[in-house]
């Protein structure tokens, strides 16, 4: 999928290493939507056509929050009949305030939209059709593919993305700890992690506590060949032995201060630059998306390094998607948001202002234009793209119906890095708590 894309963009981004990197994160909420009832009387009929006011919503980074509106107000310059109503955030909440909209059908016009969310909202019908109106001739098909519904495209892919890993260079080779290689195993993590842990001063860490990242372990899950924990089709798929291994691992490392205490870990808040753990030096790892890591690297100039997941007998990152812009169903002006998005993704003014902070363009076209100015954080976000596409797992977008089952799954999680749990416990509660999702 990604492949071809890469390619396009010349050997050179291939050799582009070590450089820097793209933001995704947790900032606090900015709405400057008016909800109030005129708002929604408003919504509910179409004004003239001289006159439209697109909402549009969508989480991230300051760097992409502030890139969007930058956007926004060239698209209003050049067409000025449309204004836009926006609400930003972080990714926290982002998921249930939208849906509160949706289920009032007040949703906004145009939605950045999760992966994992698809599945769900396709099928509840929340999603305009988006086949037509749109150029997409320069995305790659593979890609392309991830956003459609019963052959119907309703999700836009807005980026290349891969899952894989950060760490502060700076650190290491202050502490004498070479550059990490590609290829390495989960064996030489936890060993350099036990390795380095000695050398640090009190209250720095090497790594998090994995306990309640469902999306580290899954990774780990996938190197074992064990499959994704929770199926595509919906069926609960926690490897017992590969859960307690991991469950277990944690706990020692816990016991040895080798990881945050838990209420240390709770605070950690990406981005931010004075709760993240990593930005304020007390952390050396995070895993993360690519395109996250310019955001790093422009808040920690020249110190951010980048790595594939660890790999067991397979690999352990996955490539994907960034995330989506759909329109809802509901909206009044779906013909107008779909001129939009065809303009966010295939206009050289915008992919000037964006860069990569929705991860690595999808038109091959805006990639070979980019190249030559992209920034060390760019740079980093495309590096980590390359080395996760040598050798990588196949996406799992998620299972329709199972998007509250995370919320479980951090209440169970959560109780077990606290230790009121044992991992044998934390295994059935949650193979107990997937049977209120799996389809029978």
């Amino acid at each position: 999928m990604v492949s071809k894309l890469l390619k396009s963009m010349g050997t050179a981004i291939v050799l582009l290493v070590v450089l820097a990197a793209t933001g995704c994160g947790s900032i606090g909420v900015k709405d400057e939507a008016k909800t109030d009832s005129a708002t929604s009387a408003d919504s509910a009929k179409t004004p003239k056509a001289s006159a439209i006011k697109l909402r549009i919503m969508w989480w991230g980074s300051q760097a992409r929050h502030d890139a969007t509106l930058k956007i926004l107000d060239l698209y209003t310059k050049k067409n000025p009949n449309v204004t836009f109503e926006t609400q930003y955030s972080g990714y926290d909440g982002y998921l249930d305030k939208l849906s509160t909209q949706a289920a009032a059908k007040n949703a906004p016009d145009i939605m950045q939209i999760d992966a994992p969310w698809l599945a769900d909202w396709n099928a509840r019908g929340q999603f305009a059709d988006l086949s037509a109106g749109i150029n997409t001739k320069d995305i790659d098909p593979n890609l392309l593919e991830t956003g459609k519904y019963n052959g119907k495209l309703t999700a836009i892919p807005l980026g290349n993305n891969a899952w894989g890993m950060i760490y502060d260079k700076a650190a290491l080779e202050k502490l004498g700890v070479p550059p990490i290689k590609d290829g390495w195993t989960w064996d030489e993590y936890f060993k350099l992690v036990e390795d380095i842990q000695p050398k640090l001063g009190k209250g720095q860490y090497v790594i998090k506590d994995g306990t309640n990242d469902g999306t580290q372990y899954a990774a780990f899950q996938l190197s074992k060949g064990k499959g994704w924990p929770i199926t595509q089709d919906g069926k609960f798929n926690y490897d017992r032995d590969t859960w307690l291994e991991w469950a277990k691992k944690f706990a020692d490392l816990r016991k040895k201060g080798a990881v945050p205490p838990p209420d240390v870990q709770s605070a950690d808040k990406d981005l931010d630059p004075t709760q993240d753990m990593l930005l304020t030096g007390k952390l050396l790892f995070k895993g993360l998306h690519a395109a996250q890591v310019s955001a790093f690297d422009a808040l920690k100039p020249g110190s951010i390094g980048v790595a594939t997941m660890p790999r067991a007998a397979q690999p352990g990152g996955w490539l994907k998607a960034t995330f989506y812009f759909s329109v809802s169903q509901d909206s009044p002006y779906k013909e107008e948001a779909k001129k939009f998005i065809d303009w966010f993704i295939n206009d050289p003014e915008v992919a000037e202002i964006a860069g990569t902070t929705r991860g690595v363009p999808i038109s091959n076209k805006i990639v070979s234009l980019l190249q030559p100015k992209f920034n060390a954080g760019d740079k980093l976000t495309v590096e980590m793209i390359n080395k996760t596409a040598v050798s990588s797992q196949t996406f799992n977008p998620g299972a329709p119906g199972w998007t509250d089952f995370g919320k479980d799954e951090k209440d169970i999680k959560d109780r077990l890095m606290f230790e009121k749990i044992t991992p044998e416990q934390a295994y059935d509660e949650l193979a107990k708590a997937a049977k209120k999702y799996e389809k029978k």
